[in-house]
């Protein structure tokens, strides 16, 4: 175990790395302002979001859930991988954190991965840390408010961000959510559990392969979505 002190210092070290990241046509949600969306202090939020996920989960995550990238209506809005704003509540509450903030103006957006994602934590006995296997923002160039699959030459910028999640989580299981995070882990030499993406119709097979590997929590324990 870890104190307190070192999983705040590493977890803001890591973040304050993060937020260095600039590539052509993506958006980094840690450092990068949206002018369409975003309140004025959404980058020092959405930081300040992922520093709380980082602390919470260390010591406690039995896994590290590793999706592609962030998408425009989840990731890119909360700065939490696999959860759009309106799951921001339930995961406080089930990482133990009074509360994580909305970084962003205007109608609460959701996200159909979040959703999936989000209703299968909860029937979890622990929470696993939520993290992509490329931490930014890709988007159609000239179109911002798109999602597009990061490119390999992309995520091997990023790859030393990865590995450092993964060797800080070295006891967690490295669970890989579709192909290009499977790839993204197997890069780095690293044997994950691979479950099908939620999307385009991999919902129940994501479901079962998860619910499979680890254990669930008793019905009366449940969150209430």
């Amino acid at each position: 175990m870890t104190t307190l002190r070192a999983r705040q210092a590493w977890a803001t070290s890591f973040v304050s790395r993060l937020a260095t990241l600039k590539m052509r046509d993506t958006f980094n949600p840690y450092a990068d302002v949206c002018p369409i969306a975003d309140a004025p202090d959404a980058p020092a939020l959405r930081r300040a979001n992922l520093i709380a996920q980082l602390t919470a989960c260390q010591d406690t995550a039995d896994a590290v859930w590793l999706g592609r990238e962030p998408g425009y209506r989840g990731a890119r809005r909360t700065g939490l991988a696999l959860t759009d704003e309106m799951h921001l509540d339930q995961a406080a509450r089930a990482y133990g954190i009074r509360s994580f903030a909305r970084a962003t103006r205007g109608t609460t957006m959701s996200e159909r991965t979040a959703a999936v994602a989000w209703s299968l934590i909860n029937r979890l006995s622990a929470v696993p840390m939520t993290w992509n296997a490329f931490p930014l923002h890709a988007h159609q160039h000239g179109n911002p408010m798109s999602n597009r699959c990061h490119t390999r030459a992309e995520r091997v910028l990023t790859d030393p961000l990865l590995r450092e999640l993964l060797d800080r989580f070295s006891n967690a299981t490295i669970v890989a959510i579709g192909n290009d995070a499977r790839d993204a882990v197997i890069a780095l030499g690293v044997t994950p559990l691979v479950v099908r993406h939620p999307s385009y119709g991999g919902q129940s097979e994501f479901t079962s392969g998860i619910l499979a590997a680890f254990p669930q929590k008793q019905e009366a324990d449940l969150f209430l979505i």
